[in-house]
């Protein structure tokens, strides 16, 4: 996947241009299938999390190319991984990304054999991304995505997920399910591209506890959303956890202390960003996405405030 641009040149008009051709579809491809995987790359998301690939291996001097290739392998990953969530046996959602999910739109097997195009890809660029390193930094930095991506990562979170109902309702358990589903892709997405360009295990380590903090905020606040919102605002099916019985923050403890909880991982984060931007300047851009994610925190607020008193009146 060619360098079309620097990374600090590199605009969101660019970056869904690349997401919609990481994945060549060759012109024998069977044409539903085709069509499948053509609804999902023109379906990119926010692109949030390649943003934050490339601007991490911007500030360790990762080169262009290399960075690029984690960027979109990261986030077929994580596309893929969503595909999967949808699906009937799971989550059985209808809408994402404001639009009708995979297999609403073209049936299970073609949106499972979507997500696995996207997964068979994503490792190839990965692969392609962790040759450029040293050989005695490439073992650490593969078995790092194995295990997030594993049976220690997000595949064991998933199943927790699935069987949530025979298990202890609490924070301590959807925050256990979070770790393996949303802190993985997350711990992904800010780590691995440090590590490919050499990072100090000192500047690692701060980076895992901002993803770690900053994945649990992000899934409270999708719980809180899903407690809170309809579809209109939140662009996919609302209500899935409740109505299945799938691991919620807000439901587990209640909207109120969830929100708390929410604001209490913002808190923590910021402690381990402070430490990291005094030795990291060039991360900076951290800062503007905990603005985001305070941003969020105000709106569910709002929004939790606005149904307290319709609930009172």
């Amino acid at each position: 996947m060619p360098a079309e641009s620097s990374l600090d040149k590199m605009n969101p008009t660019q970056l869904e241009e690349l997401f919609r051709r990481s994945l060549p579809l060759p012109s024998e491809i069977d044409p539903h299938f085709g069509a499948s995987l053509r609804h999902v790359l023109e379906n990119p998301g926010s692109l949030v999390r390649p943003r934050m690939v490339l601007q991490v291996a911007l500030a360790y001097e990762l080169e262009a190319d290399r960075a690029m290739d984690l960027a979109i392998a990261l986030e077929q990953f994580h596309t893929a991984s969503l595909i999967f969530d949808d699906l009937p046996c799971m989550d059985d959602a209808t809408h994402r990304r404001n639009a009708p999910c995979v297999h609403v739109a073209f049936g299970e097997p073609s949106a499972i054999l979507s997500a696995l195009a996207l997964i068979n890809r994503a490792y190839a660029l990965t692969w392609r991304a962790l040759a450029g390193s040293p050989p005695a930094a490439q073992p650490d930095a593969m078995a790092y995505l194995e295990r997030l991506l594993g049976v220690e990562g997000l595949l064991n979170g998933q199943s927790l997920d699935l069987n949530y109902q025979s298990l202890p309702h609490t924070r301590e358990t959807t925050e256990r399910i979070a770790h393996g589903k949303t802190v993985s892709l997350i711990r992904l997405t800010l780590v691995l591209p440090a590590m490919l360009a050499a990072a100090p295990c000192s500047e690692l380590r701060q980076l895992e506890r901002i993803a770690t903090f900053w994945g649990l905020a992000y899934q409270a606040v999708d719980d809180l959303k899903d407690v809170l919102q309809c579809v209109a605002e939140s662009g996919k099916s609302a209500a899935r956890d409740l109505l299945l019985g799938r691991p919620n923050l807000a439901a587990a403890i209640g909207v109120p202390d969830a929100v708390a909880r929410l604001q209490r991982l913002i808190a923590l984060g910021d402690r381990a960003l402070a430490r990291l931007l005094q030795v990291r300047p060039a991360l900076a851009f951290l800062s503007d996405l905990r603005s985001s994610l305070q941003d969020e925190l105000s709106r569910v607020t709002a929004n939790a405030c606005e149904m307290s008193l319709r609930a009172e009146s």
